[in-house]
């Protein structure tokens, strides 16, 4: 299977979703970034792990890492492999001496899992065309808005959800010409 490598690049609340997050993942070597719609308690997993904070009690995920070591079990990598109805779908690809098995895991969870098994995490190539949003990079090669910032057009082939993901993002990077594009593409709709 061809895949990209992501990397966790940050978390938000969602402006569109009430009691939702926005789990912010970006290629290694690339300009696209994948938000992904989370819940409080998983993005409480992600932000406690990659800010290195150490709970009184174990998490879940704490737990999970705990009992698949005591069984040799390790995860080798996370593969976001779907994108239906404006949910991903992704797995485990799981380790245990020679034996390798898939399990399929909600995003969330298996990016909070990653980042605990200091596992990678990789997505197919057209799902991240389908649902990513390319950043251009400026003359020192910094990413700064959205290629949907330069020209409206751009945002007449997403969906609702992409759009909504966008506008969040937007909003987060207060590039509201940006959003001022997506609320009137939304408004249309």
């Amino acid at each position: 299977m061809e895949k990209i490598e992501l990397e966790v690049a940050g978390i938000s609340y969602s402006q569109t979703q009430t009691g939702a997050y926005a789990l912010v993942l970006q290629e290694i070597d690339g300009d696209i970034k994948l938000p992904i719609v989370i819940g409080a308690t998983e993005a409480q997993a992600i932000a406690i792990e990659k800010e290195g904070l150490m709970p009184v009690r174990p998490l879940t995920h704490d737990l999970f890492v705990k009992m698949a070591s005591s069984f040799a079990i390790s995860i080798i990598e996370v593969n976001i492999i779907d994108f239906k109805d404006g949910i991903f779908f992704s797995e485990l690809v799981c380790e245990r001496g020679s034996a390798i098995v898939k399990i399929d895991a909600r995003p969330s969870d298996a990016i909070a899992l990653a980042l605990r098994f200091r596992s990678r995490i990789f997505i197919k190539p057209d799902i991240l065309d389908k649902t990513g949003i390319r950043l251009p990079s400026d003359k020192n090669g910094n990413s700064e808005q959205p290629v949907e910032a330069q020209d409206d057009t751009a945002v007449k082939d997403k969906t609702v959800e992409q759009l909504n993901k966008m506008m969040e993002i937007a909003i987060e990077e207060e590039d509201y010409e940006f959003a001022a594009i997506i609320k009137k593409e939304l408004d249309k709709r």
